[in-house]
């Protein structure tokens, strides 16, 4: 895999100060330093943190029974599977090393999500397209517990090492949540996976919380989950498979 590596030069102060990029050298309208992804004007303070009180983790039989709490601080960006050109929002991922996460199968994983025939792509609704290089206007990390606190955190949240949140157009991934799943969902940890990136993505797009619409029914993509169902089934896409986009009540 050819490695393009992003350091994070001191995680206590990723609010205070930019990300230094290593490693980037001859990409096109990549300055020396390059601060956290800005958030578009309509997203200008605007931050969500996807759950609260998680809970314990339910580790899929998959999966390892451990995560570690925290990592070294320099990401590793995904570069198989990039269209530099061509439609499509482009999005960037990047995977923190030591994670034991590789992360080109990441991306692969994320893009299978993001294209979904029930994701936000479908209807033409949004389109996305992968690319390794600044001109991503949506960067997806999946980082330790504790690096994810500290990327959360520029965006006033305490995500408290267990949850997910998107910071302007920074969609940080708690590894705990992308490897053990929740103990709220009901099905593998690879379908949660479905449900962070679509509910920080929807967030990105402009779609707040929403409640459970009754009894039995799927919940919405971006319900917290995480909190409780209130009597909704678990659902980890924005549409049903008849095209039917699963919506709720607004929630805070």
């Amino acid at each position: 895999m050819t490695a393009t590596v992003v350091t994070l030069v001191a995680l206590g102060l990723v609010t205070a100060g930019p990300l230094v990029l290593r490693g980037l050298a001859g990409i096109p309208g990549l300055s020396v330093l390059l601060g956290p992804p800005a958030p578009d004007e309509s997203d200008a303070g605007d931050a969500h943190a996807s759950d609260s009180s998680p809970g314990p983790s339910r580790p899929s039989p998959a999966s390892p029974t451990t995560v570690p709490q925290s990592g070294p601080g320099t990401f590793t960006i995904a570069t198989a599977g990039v269209q530099n050109t061509g439609a499509g929002r482009p999005y960037r991922v990047e995977v923190e090393d030591g994670t034991g996460v590789d992360p080109d199968e990441a991306a692969e994983q994320i893009a299978a999500i993001l294209n979904h025939e029930r994701g936000w792509s479908r209807g033409g609704g949004a389109a996305f397209r992968q690319v390794s290089d600044a001109s991503a206007s949506l960067v997806i990390r999946i980082a330790t517990p504790d690096t994810a606190d500290s990327l959360c955190a520029a965006g006033g949240l305490d995500t408290k090492g267990e949850l997910n949140c998107r910071v302007g157009r920074t969609v940080a991934v708690n590894l705990k949540r992308w490897l053990l799943g929740s103990p709220q969902f009901d099905g593998p940890a690879e379908e949660y996976r479905a449900l962070i990136i679509n509910h920080e993505v929807g967030h990105w797009l402009g779609y707040g919380h929403r409640g459970c619409p009754g009894p039995g029914k799927p919940a919405p993509v971006m319900m917290q989950q995480i909190k409780g169902l209130d009597g909704c089934t678990s659902n980890a896409w924005p549409y049903s498979s008849d095209g039917t986009f699963l919506d709720g009540p607004e929630a805070p």
